[in-house]
Parts: structure tokens; C-alpha cells; sequence
């Protein structure tokens, strides 16, 4: 089918979803998630097929790889997303003026959301869902790499969606090429704004080339201070979980920021990193420390091209500072304005890192791990956005809305 046919499908699917009350939706997801724990073994089946394609030690393979705890957990996910409170109809605001014309600014869905990502097929449920959700029509562009994963999803969904005598387009799978993405892109008369949501390189070319209105999310070159007051067996705890929890998420830890006066203390702050074999890239001061106390093939000197850089992988890098004013200036330098956080014991410090960071979520002594939708109470997410414009962090149900000014009136004209 022609590429343009497809959109105007999809838009027009759209408009069928007002049609849709809040119980007939959450049946929809509830629904889906039942078919999808029926459907565990034709899943896993086709994600096999992809995962085939792809060599195990790729960082990517973890992302991409279902298993089946891994579909209950996206089942569970959708049911939480069907609990949520509808986000749609809300009123935002609402006043008499003095010629008689009653406003209000009521929070409406943002119409036709496409999503390019990459090798990870729960996106594609997550993004069915929260679409569904907040009235939204869904084109998902998602990688060749999880194509047969993706096609098996889509008709998950669309069997329910039939079942429902819901419109089918109103979640389109693209073709898994090039051609699809850069139709997308310049979908202008039939997409409402873009989401991609997967490396670096892919934001940037999905910012680079479309006509349609993006909201940027993923990347992550992620930064923890361990402060020069910072509990040692926190500190451990919070940069393994960071660093190895799942290496090939966006909230990752890339480098670890150590005040000079606790480089003694680095030898046991990374030690548990050894065991996931995590390869260290360490500035002088901080390879000095290591060096004999870390293993010799895991440990490298650093050179400037580690600092800002997303590893994606069980590579870490570390940074020595003096204070907090240089940790501050390190990560405004490198940062890619997704999660930073600080171990320290002082309030003060404390509180100057959570207010002079730039970035969409900031800790203090707590494991970056954490920035992620469901984790926040959001349900699943549609993505992490590092832009500032219209959403912040992670993206859930009030994130796919915007609103529209509803004005009544009793013949009032102006003057």
C-alpha cells in the first residue's frame, strides 16, 4: 500500500477514537494483554527469529530479546496503563469574562503520534497502549532488527481491535525501511509530532530531517558524583545497580564523577562492577587509584572522546574533580540533560547539585535506574524526553495530550 494511503488511514482512524468512552478503551487494553500472555509461544517464536540474526554480545540483543517473564511483565504493564485515570476532558482552566463568553481550556489528544525506534519490541506495546489510552492514533516505525517481533505484535493487536470493531489503522506498523522513516518524517498533513525514541544517531537524523514537529527522547550520557562527604556502601550500591542493572538502557551509568579527596575509596566503590566484568576508563588521578586494585584487562587510561559518551555497554568511564563547582561544570560539559545524581551526605551539596543540574531527572544518593515511567507512577512510557518544550522526563498518559480552548457564548460579537 501507498505510503501516503497509510497515513490518511491512520488520521482518519484517529478521529473515530473520540467515539471511544473510557471503559470501552481500558476493555481494549485489557483485552491485549490477556491476548498477549495467549499469545507467549508465537511471541517468542518470532523474537527468535530476530534474535538469530543478531550476535548475543551486541548490546542491542538484551533490548531486543523477549522472554517470557518479560511478556507478563508487558501484560502487567498494560494492565497498569488500563488502571490510570483517563488524562482526557480535563479541566484546565475555566473563566467568565466580562462581555458574558464562558472559556475553557480542556485537555485534548495530540492526534497522530509516530514513533521510530529501534531493536526493542516492548515499545511497541507500550506505545499501542498509552496511545490508545489518551485518544491517540499510533504509526510505529520500528528497526529491521525486530521486525518479525514487531509484525507478531501488531497482529496481537489488531485481532483485539477487530474483535472490538475498532478502526485497525488506529496503530499502523510501518515497513521495516528507510523509505517508511523518511515518509514519516515529511508526513506533515497527516502526523501530529514525532518520537524517536533509540541512539544517539537516530535522534539525530530524525532531528535533522523531518518537517514534522519531534519530541527528542532516549539518550543518555549519564553522570554520579560521589561527593567528597559520600557513604561508601551506598556509593557501591548505587553504581553498580546503575551501571549493570541493564546496560543497554538510556538511564545507564557513563561515568563516574569522584572527588579527589575519596580516590582512595574508589578501589571498593567499583569493585562490584567486577563482577559483570565492567571495563573502566579512568582519567590519571583515578587510574593511579586503580591501578593493582582492579583487574589489569578491565582497567584503561581515559582519553577526552570517553567523557560524553553513552556506552551502551559494561564500559564505564571515571572522572577526578576537586570539588563540587568542577563535577557541576564536567557534567554541564558532557551531559545529555537525561538523569545525573550525587551520593553525598551533605544537605548543602545536596541541594546546589539538585538545583544547578540541567537535566530531565536528578537524584541524590539514589540509583539512576529509577528513570523509567513505570517507576514513577506513570504506568508505561511512550519515551524519556531531554527537551524542555512540552514534556520533561518520563513520558505517560498527560504527556500524549495537549488542549483546546472551548468558548460559549449567547450572540456576543466584538466590537
Amino acid at each position: 500500500m501507498e505510503l501516503n494511503t497509510i497515513f490518511q488511514n491512520t488520521q482518519k482512524a484517529s478521529r473515530s477514537l473520540v467515539l471511544l468512552n473510557t471503559d470501552q478503551i481500558n476493555a481494549i487494553l485489557l483485552d491485549v494483554a490477556e491476548a498477549t500472555l495467549q499469545q507467549t509461544q508465537l511471541l517468542l517464536s518470532e523474537n527468535e527469529k530476530d534474535l538469530a540474526r543478531m550476535s548475543p554480545d551486541d548490546p542491542k540483543y538484551d533490548r531486543l530479546k523477549l522472554t517470557e517473564k518479560r511478556i507478563e511483565d508487558i501484560a502487567n504493564d498494560i494492565r497498569s496503563v488500563a488502571k490510570l485515570e483517563s488524562p482526557l476532558g480535563k479541566l484546565l482552566l475555566e473563566k467568565d469574562l466580562p462581555n458574558g463568553l464562558n472559556v475553557k481550556k480542556v485537555s485534548v489528544p495530540l492526534g497522530v503520534i509516530g514513533v521510530i525506534y529501534e531493536a526493542r519490541p516492548n515499545v511497541t506495546f507500550d506505545v499501542f497502549a498509552l496511545c490508545l489510552k489518551t485518544g491517540n492514533a499510533s504509526i510505529l516505525k520500528g528497526g529491521s532488527d525486530a521486525s518479525f517481533s514487531n509484525e507478531a505484535i501488531i497482529s496481537v493487536i489488531h485481532k483485539v481491535l477487530a474483535k472490538h470493531r475498532v478502526d485497525v489503522n488506529v496503530a499502523t506498523l510501518l515497513p521495516a525501511d528507510r523509505k517508511a522513516t523518511e515518509a514519516l518524517l515529511n508526513a506533515i498533513q497527516y502526523v501530529d509530532v514525532i518520537i524517536p525514541r533509540g541512539s544517539q544517531a537516530l535522534i539525530d537524523f530524525v532531528r535533522q530531517n523531518a518537517k514534522v514537529p519531534v519530541i527528542e527522547t532516549g539518550a543518555g550520557i549519564v553522570h554520579t558524583y560521589f561527593d567528597e562527604t559520600g557513604d561508601v556502601n551506598k556509593g557501591k550500591a548505587i553504581v553498580n545497580n546503575s551501571k549493570t542493572r541493564r546496560v543497554s538502557v538510556c538511564n545507564s551509568l557513563d561515568c563516574l564523577i569522584i572527588n579527589k579527596k575519596r580516590l582512595a575509596d574508589l578501589p571498593e566503590l567499583v569493585a562490584p562492577m567486577l563482577d559483570s566484568n565492567v571495563e573502566i576508563y579512568a582519567d590519571e588521578q583515578a587510574y593511579e587509584a586503580l591501578n593493582g586494585k582492579y583487574s589489569d584487562s578491565l582497567l584503561n587510561k581515559a582519553v577526552e572522546e570517553h567523557f560524553g559518551t553513552e556506552f551502551l555497554d559494561y564500559k564505564i568511564a571515571v572522572k577526578t574533580v576537586n570539588n563540587l563547582d568542577e563535577a557541576l561544570e564536567h557534567i554541564a560539559n558532557h551531559s545529555s540533560k537525561h538523569s545525573e545524581a550525587i551520593v553525598s551526605e551533605d544537605e548543602k551539596s545536596i541541594e546546589v547539585f539538585l538545583n544547578a543540574v540541567d537535566a530531565a531527572a536528578v537524584y541524590a544518593n539514589s540509583s539512576t535506574a529509577f528513570t523509567d515511567g513505570a517507576q514513577f507512577g506513570l504506568g508505561a512510557e511512550i519515551g524519556i524526553s531531554t527537551q524542555k518544550l512540552h514534556a520533561r522526563g518520563p513520558m505517560g498518559l498527560e504527556e500524549l495530550t495537549s488542549y483546546k480552548w472551548i468558548v460559549k457564548g449567547n450572540g456576543q460579537i466584538r466590537a
